[in-house]
């Protein structure tokens, strides 16, 4: 049932004196809209679904004779201006519920008239992970900051149906701390987990950043460069998530960019940059990082980046690692350097721990060095397979450096290459103790997704401190594989990227001897199936070096 109610607001006359002289504005007659009429798409509504698919996705669309914009108000603590009445809302709340819809059509003058419209809606949407790593999964919340040591901490692409290109800042790319001398790095972004809901409070110093064509939302005049003007953020905004409907979401190759859930913030909230926009799409998230994609809200072709971090960010530069302390350019066929590199051999204990379903060798078949490059080869041999795992163990181990390996991957589902670093005590203090880093790990059965993860006691295994970023042509091209291991911070880099970040500190294991291991394992716990028609396949090192 509708009901409307039709408010017309008092109208003051404006007198302006000019020249001691009075002259009146006239504003005309001012009208109340009318005829407004609200249409409801709930989506995936079939008769054997009533209330939709699950997604709680509706479709909204207002029209009115003598309106100029909209409102919505819909019941679930959030609202949205709609200057052409058309909107898509995500009702998040678990289950079926019902919910009262006020809209809000404005005439001139700021007359109005509401209308109201019940909406039954089904939704079985949660995200469990981004909302505990968001959060922290306590009422005190988690506090984030924009990530400005990184490239890319804010950034600008194209949003549209162009699959290679639709899912990241292709456009502009801020650099490390490029922004330093604005207010943008000043505030902080607080995510609570409240009585099953998510609170948001912004703390911005007072100042916002704002996008040129948003300035006069502050009093300022747009056009021009991005500029800080004053503004309020205060109070808590609730924070709601949706299933993403995004062209990155509904991208057929990169897919896994995005983790297919937005965040719909309340009453107008944003996260640092002023564009208009007050739905968020997480395209990754960590427990120290998240990254964000934003529709600017007066430009639908374009969107927006943001990173941030747990750790508020110094501009303090990494530690200048450039004296060349271990390399290995692999330029003389044969066997590898015996005075850098050893093996382990055979099964290990349970797979080496992992389930792995390789046999480990120093056999030429599955180890060689020639034209240039290590070549590390994992082979069907009968009913099972074997490899090769070479480390530096006893030949070259260091505290903190840049380590850099430039590699070829093999192809096939169920290998499984990795380039990572164990503590050098691990004889006498047990893994996850003794601290694992890893540069680089690809599955097959995932091609081009490449991990960094670190490994201690409370993440390790499965629970590591991992993050991922998808590359072109992992098995066909050399890509540069990069860790920089400070006091600091471990940070993960692909051809120079950085894609994941752990503060280092006195309480982890990472502040002691590490040394390299290069191998290809198949299977496993990581890497899954193995293809039936799997023979053989090798990750080529081009070089390893080490700076201190």
């Amino acid at each position: 049932m509708k009901k409307i109610i039709v408010n017309i607001v008092s109208v003051f006359v404006l007198l302006l004196m000019v020249n001691c002289q009075e002259d009146n504005l006239v504003f005309g007659t001012l009208n109340a809209p009318t005829n407004l009429d609200v249409t409801v798409e709930i989506v995936g509504k079939t008769d054997a679904l009533p209330n939709g698919d699950g997604s709680g996705t509706v479709k909204f669309k207002s029209t009115a004779d003598n309106a100029i914009s909209y409102k919505y108000i819909y019941g679930d603590g959030e609202t949205k201006n709609s200057p052409g009445g058309i909107e898509e809302h995500g009702f998040t709340t678990v289950g079926v519920n019902t919910y009262t819809v006020t809209v809000i059509a404005y005439g001139k003058g700021g007359v109005a008239t509401t209308e109201t419209v019940e909406v039954t809606v089904f939704s079985n949407f949660s995200d469990e992970r981004s909302t505990q790593f968001l959060t922290g999964g306590t009422a005190i919340g988690k506090k984030w900051y924009l990530a400005a040591s990184e490239k890319g901490h804010l950034g600008v692409g194209q949003n549209d149906g162009d699959a290679t290109k639709n899912y990241f800042a292709n456009y502009y790319q801020a650099e490390p701390f490029e922004k330093s001398t604005t207010c943008f790095y000043d505030g902080d972004y607080t995510f609570a987990l409240v009585n099953g809901k998510i609170e948001y409070k912004q703390d911005n110093k007072g100042n916002t950043f704002f996008n040129n064509s948003y300035k006069s939302v502050a009093g300022g005049t747009n056009g021009g460069d991005d500029a800080c003007l004053a503004y309020s953020t205060a109070g808590t905004k609730i924070v709601a998530l949706s299933p993403s409907s995004s062209v990155v979401y509904k991208n057929p190759v990169e897919t896994r960019v995005t983790t297919g859930t937005v965040m719909n913030f309340s009453d107008g909230g944003f996260m640092g940059y002023y564009a208009g926009a007050t739905q968020y799409e997480i395209l990754s998230i960590t427990e120290n990082r998240m990254v964000v994609r934003l529709v600017q809200g007066n430009n639908a072709a374009l969107a927006w980046y943001l990173i941030f971090t747990t750790t508020l960010p110094t501009s303090s530069p990494d530690p200048d690692y450039t004296v060349l302390k271990f390399s290995d350019e692999f330029n003389t066929d044969g066997a590898p350097d015996a005075t850098k590199w050893t093996y382990d051999l055979g099964t290990g204990t349970a797979g080496w721990g992992n389930n792995e379903a390789q046999s480990y060798t120093n056999a030429s078949d599955n180890v060689i060095v020639a034209g240039g490059s290590l070549k590390i080869t994992a082979k069907k041999v009968g009913s099972g397979y074997t490899s090769a795992r070479l480390k530096s163990e006893g030949k070259f181990d260091f505290t903190y450096g840049k380590v850099e390996i430039r590699a070829k991957l093999p192809i096939g589902g169920g290998t499984w290459p990795a380039i990572w670093m164990l503590g050098a005590d691990y004889a006498t203090n047990s893994w996850p103790a003794c601290g694992e880093i890893d540069i680089m790990e690809h599955k097959g059965n995932e091609p081009n997704r490449i991990h960094g993860t670190l490994h201690y006691p409370g993440r390790s295994g499965g629970n590591g401190n991992t993050n991922s970023t998808l590359i072109t042509n992992a098995s066909s091209e050399f890509h540069v594989y990069k860790t920089v291991w400070s006091p600091a911070s471990v940070k993960i880099y692909v051809d120079d990227v950085l894609f994941h970040t752990v503060a280092n500190d006195s309480s982890l294991p990472f502040n002691r001897d590490f040394f390299m291991i290069l191998n290809v394992a198949m299977g496993g716990t990581f890497g899954g199936t193995i293809d039936p028609a799997f023979t053989q396949s090798s990750m080529e090192v081009d070089y390893v070096r080490v700076y201190q």
